[in-house]
C-alpha cells in the first residue's frame, strides 16, 4: 500500500462504518460543480474512467455493464412487450442505453434532477451512454423524479430508478408513498418497478427495509444478487410488480427472446444468469426473515444510514 500510495492518489470509499475498499487514481480528468453536488471524472488503473458525485463512486466506463445490465434486462425480458419506460435518475445514460436496445420501446422518459450530471456525462462518458441521448425515443426531463412520477399516472410499462443511496435529495424516493406513486404510474398490472436495493453484506438493514417497503406495496418483490466491481461488494437489485413474478420466467424463454430481438453480446445477462441472480444465499434468506421497518415519508431515515 505504501508503494502504491507514492505513485498514485489512492481513493478510499466506506461501505459501512467498519469496512470499505480502495482503488488508485492516475489523474483527474474533469471537475465541475452543479447546484446539487460536486462532479469529478478520474482516470483509474483498475476501473477505467470513474464518475464521482460528492466523492462517491457512481459508474465506471470499463465495466458499467455489471450494474446497468442487471438493472434493465431482467425486467425488460420478463415484461411481455415494454413500450413506455420511465428512468428516474440515471443521468449518466447507462440505463437508457440498455433500455433502448429493445425494439418494442417507443418512448423513454428520463427524469433527472441535476442537468449538470446529464451535460457532464453526455460530454465525457460516451462509453457509458453509448450515444443514447441522440435517440429520438428519449425525452430528457430536468425535474424532480418523484414529482414527475406523480404527475404521469397510467403511462409506463417499466419504471427504473437509478438514484444515489437513500440520503440527501434521494431519501424521499425510498419510501412507501413513492413506491405507491410508481405503481400508479404503470399502465397495468404487468408493470415492473426496478431499483437498486443496497448490499445485503455491507448494509443488511437497509437492504431488508427496502424489500419490506416494496412488499407493502407490490404483490411480487424479486431481489436479484450480483457482484459489481465498482461497488466492491455483493449488490442487490429489486424488481417489483403486481402481475409479473420474475422467478417464473424460464431460462429458455429469456434466451429465445434475446435472440428474437437481436440483443447480443450482453456480458452479464442471459437465461442462466437470470435464474442465478434470483437465487439467494441462505444467509440472505435469514436476513429477510428478520423484522424490518417500512420506510415512510414520515420516517424516511434508514436504521444503518451511516452517511447521513
Amino acid at each position: 500500500m505504501e508503494r502504491i500510495a507514492k505513485k498514485r492518489r489512492v481513493y478510499h470509499e466506506a461501505l459501512n462504518p467498519y469496512f470499505g475498499y480502495f482503488y488508485t487514481i492516475k489523474k483527474t480528468l474533469r471537475k465541475a460543480a452543479t447546484k446539487y453536488q460536486k462532479i469529478e471524472l478520474v482516470e483509474t488503473d483498475e476501473l477505467g474512467n470513474v464518475l464521482l458525485l460528492d466523492d462517491i463512486t457512481q459508474t465506471a466506463d470499463k465495466n458499467d455493464y455489471m450494474y446497468h445490465e442487471p438493472m434493465v434486462h431482467p425486467a425488460m425480458c420478463s415484461h411481455p412487450k415494454p413500450k413506455s419506460v420511465l428512468v428516474v435518475g440515471g443521468g449518466d445514460g447507462g440505463i437508457v442505453k440498455e433500455v433502448l436496445k429493445y425494439p418494442s420501446v417507443k418512448r423513454v422518459e428520463l427524469a433527472e434532477l441535476d442537468d449538470g450530471v446529464v451535460k457532464f456525462s453526455r460530454k465525457y462518458l460516451g462509453k457509458v451512454h453509448g450515444g443514447c441521448f441522440d435517440d429520438p425515443r428519449l425525452t430528457v426531463n430536468i425535474t424532480d423524479g418523484r414529482k414527475f412520477t406523480e404527475e404521469h399516472p397510467g403511462e409506463f410499462d417499466v419504471v427504473i430508478m437509478d438514484m444515489t443511496d437513500p440520503f440527501g435529495p434521494s431519501r424521499m424516493l425510498y419510501t412507501r408513498e413513492f413506491y405507491r406513486a410508481v405503481k400508479r404510474s404503470m399502465r397495468d398490472r404487468s408493470g415492473i418497478f426496478v431499483m437498486h436495493s443496497e448490499s445485503p453484506v455491507s448494509r443488511p438493514e437497509a437492504f431488508a427495509c427496502i424489500q419490506k417497503t416494496l412488499g407493502a406495496v407490490y404483490k411480487n418483490v424479486n431481489p436479484l444478487y450480483t457482484y459489481i466491481q465498482m461497488y466492491a461488494v455483493l449488490w442487490s437489485i429489486a424488481a417489483a410488480s403486481d402481475g409479473i413474478d420474475l422467478t417464473t420466467v424460464k431460462s429458455a424463454a429469456i434466451d429465445k427472446k434475446l435472440a428474437r430481438l437481436g440483443i447480443r453480446k450482453l456480458k452479464m445477462y442471459n437465461g442462466a444468469t437470470h435464474g442465478a441472480m434470483l437465487t439467494p444465499y441462505p444467509y440472505i434468506s435469514d436476513i429477510l426473515a428478520q423484522p424490518a421497518r417500512v420506510i415512510t415519508d414520515a420516517k424516511p431515515e434508514f436504521p444503518d444510514n451511516f452517511l447521513r
